[in-house]
């Protein structure tokens, strides 16, 4: 059996996050904050309702999901409110793997075939809350649909040729484990997910255990495989997993090594308080475990986070801040020159500098800067019709410091384009 996708169900109103379709209780008046912490605890993919009322509200919700995307590691995928073409376009450039159309809708099933054609059958889904809408449309929804959300979580003969996902709000929980045993289901969604939305490990375990195969955080050493301290302490040191910027080092024992692999977030010992501690318990500033390695001695844990706000407590981004010696180097890592330049190029557009270049092009505007993006690009074909590779290095590199002002006129960022090509 492959493994099956646990993915809560986001209900966006009026900007909050809130319970349901029928039911508007506000479950979180900052839906990042409350769906970075379901990325970071077990969830594997996000199915984000919008049920915006008005054109205002849905474009609001397009740029809070846009925010979400940018906040989270997992795929995500958009459902609700989609009357046209550019709202199926909207919600993939606002970084969703998926959007889904509701089969209730006439116009949207007069959609599906272009929708399809145009950004491919895996960017395109379908919600269904009768057999009907899934039979009378079987054709279309095989050739340009890639997952159907079961609004009615009743699996039917006639489903076996479709990926289902089911959104279950049963309280029984033995059904969902029957639905999730059908080679057709994708995974699982809605209440049953929902309202386990802080112990999303423990409902993984308890469907593993029901011989369902899960993606499960899951340690290979225990504790006692590992090499402490005379006190019965592992030293941790922790890095982003995206960067491998060095962010912190501290110490574990057993309760806080355990811990962290139970729940997914990053436990400590403090020496000085003498007490287990969860990082960002009082600051917010979590720390998501996204692997775990230990070193050759087995006594030295290397844990790469997705890392909350500061992961220093003196505001700093790392502990490692204060420089006390500097050689003469030069920096050649390929993301952090990136970064670098880029963050010059950010400084430049915050704090104009008279005879900067930069600044030129940011007060001539976004026309003057896609004529320079367009040149540039017609000077590496020509440099590439040559045969002098040092030519065409000079003007890609043209060319990648114009795209990155136009990144920056564009409010885009280096992670905004790599998480985009990861997705693809």
């Amino acid at each position: 059996m492959s493994e099956k996708y646990i993915i809560p169900c986001i209900y966006l109103k009026d900007g909050k996050l809130v319970k349901g379709f029928k039911d508007k209780t506000v479950l979180s008046q900052d839906p990042v904050a409350y769906v970075t912490d379901l990325a970071g605890c077990g969830a594997d993919e996000l199915l984000i309702f919008d049920l915006s009322e008005s054109e205002k509200e849905h474009d609001a919700h397009i740029l809070l999901i846009r925010t979400i995307n940018r906040s989270i590691d997992i795929p995500s995928f958009a459902a609700g409110n989609i009357q046209r073409m550019e709202d199926v376009k909207k919600l993939l450039y606002a970084g969703c793997r998926g959007v889904a159309l509701n089969m209730a809708k006439q116009s949207n099933i007069d959609l599906i075939a272009e929708a399809g054609k145009r950004f491919g059958k895996e960017k395109l889904m379908a919600c269904c809350d009768a057999e009907e809408q899934i039979l009378n449309n079987a054709e279309a929804l095989k050739e340009y649909v890639g997952l159907i959300v079961l609004l009615d979580h009743t699996i039917k003969e006639d489903y076996a040729a479709f990926r289902l996902l089911p959104v279950y709000n049963d309280a029984d929980e033995n059904n969902a484990y029957a639905l999730l045993k059908h080679a057709c289901v994708y995974g699982i969604s809605g209440d049953l997910v929902n309202e386990r939305s802080s112990s999303l490990m423990d409902l993984k375990k308890t469907l593993q255990q029901e011989g369902i195969a899960v993606n499960l955080f899951e340690c290979s050493l225990s504790w006692d495989d590992i090499k402490t301290d005379a006190n019965g302490l592992l030293p941790v040191v922790v890095q982003d997993y995206r960067t491998d910027e060095v962010l912190m080092v501290a110490y574990m024992n057993r309760e806080a090594f355990e811990a962290t692999v139970k729940t997914g977030k990053m436990n400590y010992y403090s020496r000085s308080r003498k007490e287990q501690w969860l990082k960002g318990a009082t600051s917010g500033h979590f720390q998501y475990v996204r692997s775990l390695l230990i070193d050759c001695d087995k006594d030295t844990l290397l844990a790469k986070v997705h890392q909350i706000g500061a992961a220093c407590h003196t505001g700093n981004r790392t502990c490692f801040f204060e420089e006390i010696q500097h050689g003469q180097y030069r920096a050649n890592n390929p993301i952090k020159v990136f970064e670098e330049v880029y963050g010059v190029i950010m400084d430049r557009k915050e704090h104009p500098k008279e005879g900067s270049y930069t600044n030129y092009l940011f007060d001539k505007g976004i026309d003057k800067i896609l004529k320079k993006v367009g040149e540039e690009a017609t000077e590496i074909v020509i440099a590439a019709k040559n045969p002098d590779k040092e030519e065409v290095k000079y003007e890609i590199a043209d060319f990648l410091y114009h795209v990155m002002v136009l990144m920056a006129e564009c409010d885009l960022t280096w992670e905004d384009i790599t998480e985009e090509l990861a997705n693809r």
